[in-house]
């Protein structure tokens, strides 16, 4: 089922809609704990209080990946689950929800293999809203970049501690949507967040990016999740929301339950956990109103 929606027109919405909170976006794998289940664990997030979904597209060499969302993927991948199964994954959510924008985020390789103009206009037609390509650099993205605007999604980009002025700039020339901050050097999982330099470093990024700036890496709870959403837009959070999902289909292995129940006991996870965030944000108000166009 594809949307009529101008897909941009939704993250620009979902930020006007929650100001002055900051926006919540949590991170799944697609494909676990199952192929049917990632529609389900989608709308139980939405449930639970996530404002956009970034849904990860499995890969089998996941760089910016820590070992729990690695083993997410690597458990996808071997049930088969690539870039079209993603596809229509986004387009099954889109038959009961036409709000909630769906950000995909995973690697070149498996866009490059189906072809970028393909991917574009399938992605387009399932309701996709943007795409985080790890290894698109902004310099050399441009003729995909003209192909995204046009059909209506945003490109998103990381930005790292290490990230110079003149990389900050070229993301900011191609940027739609929102820009994903990662808060520490490393991998998804990794460290302990020093929020008194994500707010440096988020003045410093603010000076050349107008669209809203999400932080993510190192967000584990409500209280990490609270500190730094008084400096951020957005919280971006995946490695512990997927160990609460792994958590939940071990114990439901354990105790023998079918693949149905381990589906169902992932998904209540995810809510149930997820819903903690949530709550705890209410009370945070964001940095800065959001008064660009999330699309610009």
């Amino acid at each position: 089922m594809s949307t009529q929606v101008n897909t941009n027109d939704r993250l620009a919405a979902a930020f006007a809609r929650i100001t002055p909170r900051p926006a919540l976006i949590p991170y799944v794998t697609s494909g676990y704990p199952s192929a049917q289940a990632t529609p389900a664990v989608m709308h139980a997030l939405v449930k639970a209080g996530a404002d956009i979904i970034e849904l990860g597209v499995p890969f089998s060499d996941p760089m910016a990946d820590g070992p729990v969302i690695q083993q997410a993927s690597e458990h996808a991948i071997r049930q088969g689950v690539g870039l079209v199964h993603v596809l229509q994954m986004v387009e099954a959510f889109r038959r009961d929800d036409q709000q909630t924008p769906v950000v995909l985020m995973g690697y070149a390789n498996p866009i490059e293999r189906m072809g970028q103009a393909k991917f574009v206009e399938q992605a387009q037609k399932a309701g996709v809203d943007g795409v985080l390509v790890v290894d698109y650099p902004p310099e050399e993205v441009a003729e995909f970049a003209a192909m995204m605007e046009a059909a209506g999604m945003a490109l998103i980009f990381l930005l790292a501690p290490t990230s110079t002025d003149e990389r900050i700039q070229q993301v900011a020339q191609v940027a739609r949507g929102y820009v994903y901050y990662v808060s520490l050097k490393g991998v998804t999982g990794a460290g302990n967040l020093d929020v008194d330099d994500v707010a440096k470093r988020l003045d410093a990024i603010r000076r050349h990016i107008k669209v809203p700036v999400g932080v993510g890496f190192g967000i584990r709870d409500a209280d990490s999740a609270q500190r730094v959403g008084k400096v951020a837009d957005a919280i971006i959070i995946g490695t512990r929301l997927i160990q609460s999902m792994q958590e939940a289909v071990a114990q439901g292995e354990q105790a023998g339950t079918d693949s149905s129940g381990l589906d169902q006991r992932a998904a209540q996870a995810a809510h149930d956990w997820l819903s903690g965030i949530s709550q705890a944000l209410q009370s945070v108000a964001a940095p800065t109103q959001i008064t660009e166009d999330a699309s610009r």
